[in-house]
């Protein structure tokens, strides 16, 4: 038997020695008390032949893995071994109980319909020898236990086979579920990026493509009739250009916003704020206690929201005025984006401030959400037809790691 399970490999050595343990004392047995006549020599090579076959099946043809259908040149030793033990049974009743361990030995491998049949014959045969050798009155015994044993023996391998069956069918679904769950969480992290990633060009690239746009069709409508108007406007579709750039470069390397890179929070919301205002638009930052050191996650989440609120306003509200209001205190920090367009009425989670976009836009607010939510936090907004809009965006500082955890369960909008 080849077997790489500790247990199995223990279980073939108790049952091999059990067998050259009987095997061996049948021997003995044999030269001692039933030696004699022209047969002595047949069955000394009986005994032979026996062991010799024993031990070449044991090497040449193991039984098969639990679970695995006997191969032929195990069937084929297994009647050749079980053959020789019948004709030494004729000749040497002492050979009767080497039937056991055979019986274990090659029994196991064999289906239970083939195997309680078989075992059915060797019980058989192992009572018929013992009544042929007993002497003077027969011992109930000699009739009623070898079957029962059998019985017991049989039916405990029986028993262990079914019970191996179904274990291997309990591993094989375990081990498809553990793939299937594997895939699932592959797939979960495909999308978890592909949604971070669109939120990301959504806040840096296509916010910066479409204030381009703006500004190049506002210098095409007063190119002749006001050429400083519309050379000021290329400049700063020009200056987006740059930025954008930079954000696309800090985009490919790490993701992190390029302002942050040169300014704390609070500088890059003011920076954000001059930027934003011009003609039309005028916007304020007003800051409100310390910030303190935050995780980049945070600033990051912050500043990409001002900048998703203010591309609202200049886009959709028809404001004259914005203000970007960032307030710390010790558990909270938030940041609210105030603005005095036109507003909007309905459900804000869907609607972005000003009338209602086109289908390929409105990634906005459901794009603000999902930033706040990653960060632990929450985004509310307000709004009211002809007063204007607040969006407001509050993240919890401590315990910061725990809100974290929280919000990565919470369910997230489709932003693709």
């Amino acid at each position: 038997m080849r077997h790489t399970d500790p247990d199995e490999r223990w279980l073939g050595a108790v049952v091999h020695g059990a067998f050259f343990l009987l095997l061996g004392s049948s021997f003995a047995r044999f030269l001692t008390r039933d030696q004699g006549g022209a047969r002595a020599g047949w069955v000394v090579a009986l005994f032979a032949a026996f062991c010799l076959l024993y031990v070449l099946g044991c090497l040449l043809a193991p039984a098969p893995r639990p679970g695995s259908p006997p191969t032929t040149r195990h069937l084929v030793w297994l009647g050749s071994v079980s053959a020789v033990w019948v004709v030494l049974l004729v000749l040497a009743p002492s050979a009767t109980w080497c039937a056991m361990p055979l019986l274990f030995a090659g029994l196991h491998a064999l289906p239970p319909r083939i195997a309680v049949p078989v075992a059915a014959v060797l019980t058989a045969l192992v009572v018929a020898s013992e009544v042929r050798v007993a002497e003077g009155t027969l011992n109930p015994n000699m009739v009623v236990a070898p079957p029962a044993v059998a019985a017991v023996a049989t039916a405990v391998m029986v028993h262990l086979q079914r019970q191996g069956a179904r274990q291997r069918v309990l591993i094989e679904d375990l081990v498809r579920t553990r793939h299937e769950l594997a895939a699932t969480e592959r797939r979960a992290g495909v999308l978890a990026e592909r949604q971070r990633l669109a939120t990301e060009i959504h806040d840096t690239l296509a916010q910066g493509l479409s204030s381009q746009q703006m500004l190049l069709q506002a210098a095409g409508r007063v190119w002749r009739t006001d050429p400083d108007a519309a050379r000021e406007h290329v400049d700063r579709a020009a200056e987006i250009t740059s930025r954008s750039l930079a954000e696309a470069r800090r985009f490919v390397h790490d993701l992190a916003p390029a302002d942050l890179a040169e300014h704390t929070l609070p500088g890059a919301l003011a920076v954000l704020a001059q930027r934003e205002s011009g003609p039309g638009l005028a916007v304020d930052f007003r800051l409100d206690g310390e910030p303190g050191r935050l995780p980049e996650r945070v600033e990051a989440a912050l500043l990409r929201i001002a900048q998703g609120a203010l591309a609202n306003v200049r886009e959709h509200a028809a404001a004259t005025r914005a203000a970007l209001t960032l307030t710390c205190l010790d558990d909270q920090i938030s940041l609210d984006v105030a603005d005095n367009g036109r507003g909007f009425e309905g459900d804000p989670s869907r609607a972005p401030s000003g009338p209602a976009p086109d289908s390929a836009r409105g990634h906005g607010l459901p794009a603000m959400r999902i930033r706040a939510a990653q960060a632990g936090g929450t985004l509310t907004v307000e709004s009211t037809p002809g007063e204007g809009t607040v969006v407001s965006a509050a993240i919890p500082l401590a315990p910061l790691a725990s809100a974290v955890r929280s919000a990565s369960n919470t369910p997230k909008e489709p932003v693709l």
